[in-house]
């Protein structure tokens, strides 16, 4: 299982930079990310459809699609449990102050962190950066960071 953060989910469904070498690492095994997730890669097409990126018609494909693989379940959805909360309260507890982890990030982190993975990918450098401090290893095969 690999955990995708959000921004590589979107490039499942639209065809932002580095898009192929994101699907092809969802190719290589079943693809897991935060229940949150669903919220913020909707606001994300969303947001494609608000800025003129794609259209009416794109953007509700991209939705039909996306509701597709959810009832598919090509997407395994991980709740955030009462484990996840409390490793988010023990990083944060912790973390210096030089560290910019927003609260959506540290849930991606810490849910991945409870599932046992030791890889969370993404194209987000805040929460690449503060992997770390969840015991896990921030990778970006956009950049192969």
């Amino acid at each position: 299982m690999i955990y995708l953060d959000t921004s590589y989910l979107v490039r499942l469904y639209y065809e932002d930079p580095g898009f192929e070498a994101v699907r092809d690492l969802a190719g290589s095994d079943h693809v897991a990310c935060a229940q949150h997730g669903q919220a913020e890669t909707i606001a994300a097409f969303h947001r494609k459809y608000r800025e003129g990126a794609v259209t009416l018609k794109s953007y509700r494909a991209m939705l039909a699609q996306f509701e597709t693989d959810h009832q598919a379940g090509a997407i395994r959805w991980l709740p955030a449990g009462d484990q996840v909360l409390q490793k988010i309260r023990d990083v944060y507890a912790g973390l210096p102050a030089t560290v910019y982890l927003r609260g959506a990030d540290a849930l991606h982190l810490a849910t991945a962190a409870s599932q046992g993975l030791k890889v969370i990918y993404g194209n987000d450098t805040h929460l690449l950066a503060a992997a770390g401090y969840f015991g896990l290893k921030g990778t970006n095969v956009i950049t192969k960071g």
